[in-house]
């Protein structure tokens, strides 16, 4: 029972060293790096919503030119071949942008599991940081970006086509339910 004293003596000293020494810092570096990579992933993902935009405001002016070269006969020759690039990779990058989508879903809901398992130590006498507006911050930010992302789907469904479009949209319920959800 000595023994135990004089360890559990020793731990709480450390443990009291430990949060003297980082009282100063709001976030351990582990944390303060998390989210900076969720803030780049969300800049990446709004990066990603403006090339989409892009692509979609490029290719309905591109469109126009080759048709109305096509019906002069002039443009016949060209007029497949462009048409047919932007197509090809406006799947492509929405694609990729649902895919970061569901990388930073996974980063919120890591966050989320490791705000509730604090909770519970809490019960135990360890500490816990109750304020959640940097979750709430981070699931809101996640949200708007979801919504922008969504309306660029929609707006682009006649070019994504009936097969990928319907597979988008079940990924797109599956991250917005699963935020919801946790």
């Amino acid at each position: 029972l000595r023994l135990v004293a004089v360890l559990k003596a020793i731990l709480e000293g450390e443990k009291a060293a430990v949060l003297k020494r980082d009282h100063h810092l709001p976030l351990s570096f582990h944390r303060r790096q998390e989210e900076l990579k969720f803030g780049l992933g969300l800049q990446r993902l709004q990066h990603r919503i403006r090339e989409i935009q892009a692509l979609r405001d490029g290719s309905a002016g591109d469109g126009v030119g080759p048709q109305v070269a096509a019906r002069g006969g002039n443009g016949a020759m060209q007029s497949p071949m462009a048409g047919a690039a932007p197509p090809q990779e406006l799947p492509t990058l929405i694609l990729e942008a649902v895919k970061e989508l569901e990388l930073a879903k996974q980063q919120v809901l890591k966050r989320i599991q490791i705000w509730k398992r604090q909770q519970q130590l809490a019960g135990n006498g360890a500490l816990f940081e109750e304020n959640l507006a940097p979750l709430q911050k981070r699931c809101e930010s996640l949200v708007e970006v979801y919504f922008q992302l969504h309306q660029q789907v929609m707006a682009a469904s006649a070019e994504l086509g009936a097969e990928l479009l319907p597979r988008l949209l079940e990924r797109f319920n599956e991250v917005l339910s699963s935020l919801v959800k946790r």
